[in-house]
């Protein structure tokens, strides 16, 4: 019987335009997440769009919106498997609300 793989939960969280979205992306894609002809794929699209610099962005955000602002609007979530891990990457933005009590 194999030996259970270990399972890692990451969650990003940081204030806008912190590079939550390309730190997360370039970890998925470093760790054999997502493959090299995707991230080239979204390279040219990127660069269609003179946002070239946002491919590893582009591997979370996935709403047109999003790609189109540069901007956070959804949270994601990426599962993938390497040959020792189960992974989980969670990105989100973070709203911060002061609250002063009278």
């Amino acid at each position: 019987m194999g030996k259970e793989k270990t399972h890692i939960n990451i969650v990003v969280i940081g204030h806008v335009d912190s590079g939550k979205s390309t730190t997360t992306g370039r970890l998925i894609y470093k760790c054999g997440g997502i493959d090299k002809r995707t991230i080239e794929k979204f390279e040219k699209e990127a660069a269609e769009m003179g946002k070239g610099s946002f491919k590893y962005a582009w591997v979370l955000d996935k709403l047109k919106a999003e790609r189109e602002r540069g901007i956070t609007i959804d949270i994601s979530l990426w599962k993938f498997e390497t040959s020792k891990s189960r992974m989980c990457l969670s990105r989100m933005f973070v709203v911060a609300t002061l609250l002063f009590v009278i």
